[in-house]
């Protein structure tokens, strides 16, 4: 008789259920809702429940992501009790080859940007809703598609946001000579279901976010405002040219804020005059504050 283990995440939404063994063969499944499903007979009978809103499955585990009509407290026993007993009565939990037969194609197509160094790589579905950014491939636990492109010896920095992946060069190649075997990876390696950011980070992230959140309720009411004009004026164009940018601080004596500067944007030529003549003075009008200076930290 199979037994699964409850362990919370870093996610107070998010409950883990562990089984002894793997039940994933080096495979992540992500599942918004019970049409998605169609490879997971289990995940389709979780999705019966009212509360379910995204169910993942992972090497060892079954993550739940619920809604908030229900506390995780008063659901979960019977929950891991439903796994349980459909699992030891026989039950597919995914059903490998149906999922590969019915991945859908999708198209790639590469974006220049302000830096010349920066390729931006569109692509025909959500990523995730995160950004994040990879200097080495040291960093790239969080995604294996980080880590496969820093196996190009051209690739110098990957940066992952919303529908799109900004890969940075080094100066060995023209993108002339690399862009379509950089594209044609990216198309190939999402279709065949390979994993573009994992679940824990995924749990990482949320609980980041939460923090993020409760930093700038204690923050000064500039240093607010500062926030909400980056992300309301700034963070879409510069999102656009394949990379990011977040506040990091205001100092209330010299007038500066400091930004950090991902992706594309990161040791871009043109991002100084961006700072100055863009962010700079859009922030002295909206602010009424003539002394504002805005600097950059290359993430």
């Amino acid at each position: 008789m199979i037994k699964v283990s409850i362990k919370e995440t870093q996610n107070p939404t998010i409950l883990k259920f562990e089984f002894p063994d793997f039940i994933t063969q080096n495979e992540s499944f992500e599942f918004k809702n019970i049409d998605e499903a169609k490879s997971s007979p289990l995940a389709q009978k979780l999705f019966y429940l009212p509360f379910v809103k995204t169910v993942y499955i992972s090497g060892n585990f079954i993550a739940i992501e619920k809604y908030s009509i229900v506390e995780w407290e008063d659901v979960k026993d019977a929950v891991a009790e439903q796994i349980e007993k459909f699992v030891n009565e026989g039950g597919t939990i995914v059903t490998t080859d149906e999922n590969k037969i019915k991945k859908q194609p999708i198209t790639v197509y590469g974006e220049t940007t302000p830096n010349p160094a920066a390729l931006k790589f569109v692509v025909s579905k959500m990523l995730t809703k995160n950004a994040i950014e990879f200097k080495n491939i040291d960093q790239t636990g969080a995604s294996p598609l980080a880590k496969e492109l820093f196996k190009f010896p051209y690739v110098k920095e990957v940066f992952i946001d919303e529908n799109y992946i900004s890969v940075t060069k080094y100066e060995i190649n023209d993108w002339q000579e690399i862009t379509l075997e950089i594209r044609s990876f990216i198309k190939q390696y999402i279709e065949n279901g390979g994993t573009v950011l994992d679940e824990n980070f995924i749990e990482t992230v949320a609980a980041e976010e939460n923090n993020k959140a409760k930093e700038f309720d204690n923050l000064d009411v500039t240093s607010q405002q500062i926030i909400n004009i980056l992300e309301e004026y700034v963070k879409p164009a510069v999102q656009a040219d394949g990379g990011n940018i977040a506040f990091d601080s205001y100092n209330e004596n010299d007038k500066t804020v400091k930004v950090i500067l991902q992706g594309a944007c990161s040791g871009c030529p043109s991002s100084t005059f961006t700072l100055k003549s863009g962010i700079e003075n859009m922030l002295k009008s909206m602010l009424n504050d003539e002394n504002i200076k805005v600097e950059a930290i290359n993430a």
